[in-house]
């Protein structure tokens, strides 16, 4: 008979545990939440200091039925659910609905939590319980009541203004408007072309070291004075000309030592940005994959093992026994050299840096990925990779770097010119034989190599042009660097940041196109009435300092109902207002002057859940809508336009198919919906034949989750589909279908023929 029960999260790691425990004790899954606000009302008391009225869900009755018949015969009870404030919070629920915390409650119970499930970890953590930290449910619980009362009071002023379905949250709305703010700065921004002098110079000598003759180098002065560049081609063209009758040679040669040190381990943001990066996980695809990981691999003879420590901190900590088992593992993998003399230790920019005290790391060096490779699936390994190579990389010694600095002048031409040229070779790799940190948007620089140069050598200029450039817009974020961006300003935390992501996409705000996020019609319209009449509550750092105090509840320094007070009291008194004067038509509706082809009367642009759409202002006695769609140069159609996208009658009624467009795209439909709900995918411009039943065309549609895909229209009658884009060009080795792989190349479906074209 179990002597002690031990309550965990998920059922995953009970077994797990249960098994390092041994005899005498009983381990229980709570299954997340066994407690929560109910979801057909608000569920808070806002004239009682917000008093939560927590109700069991009916899924969560089972689980507590049986926690308590297993409570029952037991005195001691270990509440072991995460080690972060959700879980703080779910032990302190679990406790209360077993009635654990009650006074005449006689049961022993204590709070257990730990880094990693492994034996030492867990046995460590039984020795060492401690009582439930009040802060940190608190601290969950003014975030859960907060959300909810954002949620539930701000969502149906949107409904009534705008349409209904739609949503509000207190950091999801903020996120929103990041992304709009984004897409703004974009469309403002005003291309610059410009152009600069590049050269190629030929040394005497070929190098070697590295073989290297050639090399490149840049204009950077003209007579002394610095230069960057021109703003016209034939000023360019002029330098050119000049350049060309010069001589030239080495006026100044450095060479400098530089170190490079590697990065910290993991904190949740960061190996969410680098997964997205380096292996185009999402956020939510990374937590359940590190989830997975952190809850325990079967590797055989070893029974469970948790491969990783906890995956939700804001810590770059690492234990002194990991730190010690890393330097070890990095003498036997990579011998002694790549050791530095002194262990690394890291500092936590983050304020408020409390979710864990460990880094994400792996629970023993010694499981490298190549042994765990085997009782893996490719997803999991290629993340269980990524975070033992940031780890052991962390630890080891820097990377020495040799750069070389030449300035080249000239003498005989009109004007002075001095070009400059680096190069650089990695002289020891240190930390950059295991991993190297991703960085966003950037196109990472290789090493360049020169040749043994020598100072006054004279060298031959094999070739000079002025080379063109535009100035670019900022990039759309993707999900490493949104996720850079709000932990940047202090918005969201850790656990937060993967249902956000998913949170924007779902509720139709965003769409990702190619990986980055792209604002519809109705983040546009919800955004902008927000900043306008809810300024403050969609202000970055209002939201910022509203996760700081968050914080302070957690450390103890506030009592959690004045924080509510202070954030729901004004914008209580703003809804009420603003629901009377805030009106709907001018949001929503946009004049045009297209007339209804049925009526005659006006049509109107409205939006809807999908975007915009032609309205006939003649409703309910006209019914007349249309898709609203734009050209290739992005300009408005007219409905005569989009009606003429479709001359085919529907096969099944006889009636007029009409454009429209749904939470995937444009397509064709029955105009007697909803009596016919006739429905046909459509291409955009000019469509590929599928080459396999050469009927259907090969159009874009989307899956579930929305990712684009290429599939034959004739579906279901044939299956036909590529993940990228089809192009009209043949193979010319295998005459095969050719799709897009990359912005300037296309590649073969069948051969591995692959060519660069230009972008149209």
């Amino acid at each position: 008979m179990a002597k002690a029960l031990v309550v965990v999260e998920s059922p995953a790691k009970a077994k797990t545990i249960e098994k390092y425990l041994g005899t005498g004790y009983k381990v229980l899954a709570s299954f997340g939440h066994v407690r929560d606000l109910p979801k057909s009302k608000l569920g808070v008391d806002v004239d009682h200091d917000f008093e939560p009225d927590y109700i069991v869900p009916v899924k969560a009755k089972k689980t507590l039925s049986a926690l308590k018949e297993a409570a029952s015969k037991v005195d001691k009870v270990y509440l072991a659910t995460d080690f972060d404030r959700e879980g703080e919070a779910i032990a302190w629920h679990v406790a209360e609905t077993l009635g654990l915390n009650a006074k005449k409650s006689k049961k022993d119970v204590a709070r257990i939590t730990f880094h990693e499930i492994t034996k030492e970890a867990i046995l460590d953590a039984v020795a060492h319980p401690r009582d439930l930290d009040m802060n940190l449910v608190n601290a969950q619980q003014a975030r859960r009541v907060l959300d909810r009362l954002v949620g539930y009071k701000l969502s149906p002023f949107l409904w009534r203004k705008v349409y209904t379905g739609l949503s509000a949250g207190r950091v999801q709305s903020v996120t929103v408007r990041l992304v709009v703010d984004r897409e703004r700065e974009i469309d403002a921004f005003k291309v610059r072309e410009y152009w600069t002098i590049e050269a190629l110079f030929k040394s005497g000598v070929r190098s070697k070291v590295s073989g290297v003759r050639e090399f490149g180098a840049i204009l950077t002065k003209i007579d002394g004075k610095p230069f960057k560049e021109v703003d016209k081609q034939k000023l360019a063209d002029d330098l050119v000309s000049d350049i060309k009758t010069g001589k030239y040679s080495i006026s100044d040669l450095q060479k400098n030592d530089k170190r490079r040190s590697p990065a910290p381990p993991f904190s949740t943001s960061t190996l969410q940005q680098d997964a997205n990066r380096k292996l185009h996980f999402s956020a939510k695809q990374t937590m359940t994959l590190a989830q997975h990981l952190y809850e325990g691999v079967d590797l055989g003879s070893e029974g469970s093992v948790g491969l990783i420590t906890y995956m939700r901190t804001d810590s770059f900590n690492l234990a002194e026994s990991a730190i010690k088992e890393a330097r070890s593992a990095i003498g036997k993998e990579f011998g002694e050299k790549y050791v530095p003399e002194a262990a690394r230790t890291y500092k936590t920019k983050s304020k408020g840096a409390q979710e864990a005290h460990e880094a994400i790391r792996p629970s023993s060096f010694s499981r490298t990925p190549d042994k765990m490779k085997q009782y893996l699936d490719n997803s999991h390994y290629k993340l269980y990779k990524l975070i033992w190579e940031r780890a052991i990389a962390c630890q080891m010694a820097d990377a020495e770097i040799e750069e070389t600095v030449a300035q080249i002048g000239s003498i005989g031409a009109k004007n002075e010119y001095n070009f400059t040229a680096k190069g650089s070779i990695i002289v020891f790799p240190g930390f950059l034989k295991v991993y190297e940190e991703g960085k966003d948007d950037i196109e990472e620089e290789g090493l360049v190599l020169l040749p043994e140069l020598e100072l006054s050598e004279k060298l031959n200029l094999d070739k000079v042009d002025g080379k063109q450039h535009s100035t670019q817009p900022p990039a759309r974020y993707t999900e490493a660097s949104l996720v850079k961006e709000l932990e940047k300003r202090g918005i969201g935390r850790p656990s937060t940041y993967a249902p956000i992501m998913s949170t924007i996409v779902d509720r139709g705000y965003v769409q990702k196109l190619e990986g980055k996020f792209q604002p519809q019609d109705v983040a546009f319209v919800v955004n902008d009435l927000l900043v306008e009449h809810f300024k403050d509550f969609v202000d970055y750092q209002f939201t910022a300092r509203m996760e700081e105090e968050l914080d302070d509840i957690a450390e103890g320094k506030l009592k959690w109902q004045p924080v509510i007070h202070e954030y729901y009291d004004p914008l209580a008194k703003l809804l009420i207002e603003k629901m009377e004067t805030v009106e709907k038509k001018g949001l929503v509706e946009e004049k045009t002057d297209q007339k209804c082809p049925e009526c005659k009367k006006p049509l109107v642009l409205k939006l809807g859940r999908f975007g915009k759409f032609y309205a006939c202002t003649g409703y309910p006695d006209c019914t007349y809508k249309q898709a609203y769609l734009e050209n290739k140069e992005g300009e408005a159609m007219t409905v005569a336009e989009v009606e003429e996208l479709s001359d085919e009658k529907c096969p099944k009624c006889g009636s007029q198919l009409t454009v429209k467009v749904g939470r995937f795209g444009k397509f064709l439909g029955c105009s007697k919906y909803p009596d016919c709900k006739f429905t046909k995918q459509i291409g955009a411009g000019d469509a590929v034949k599928c080459p396999n039943c050469d009927k259907g065309d090969l159009v874009m549609k989307r899956t579930k989750r929305g990712k684009p895909f290429w599939g034959c229209s004739n579906y279901p009658n044939c299956k036909t589909a590529f993940w990228t884009e089809p192009v009209e060009k043949k193979c010319p080795s295998c005459k095969s279908l050719m799709v897009r792989s990359g912005k300037d190349k296309i590649k073969c479906t069948k051969c591995d023929f692959e060519e660069e074209v230009v972008s149209s």
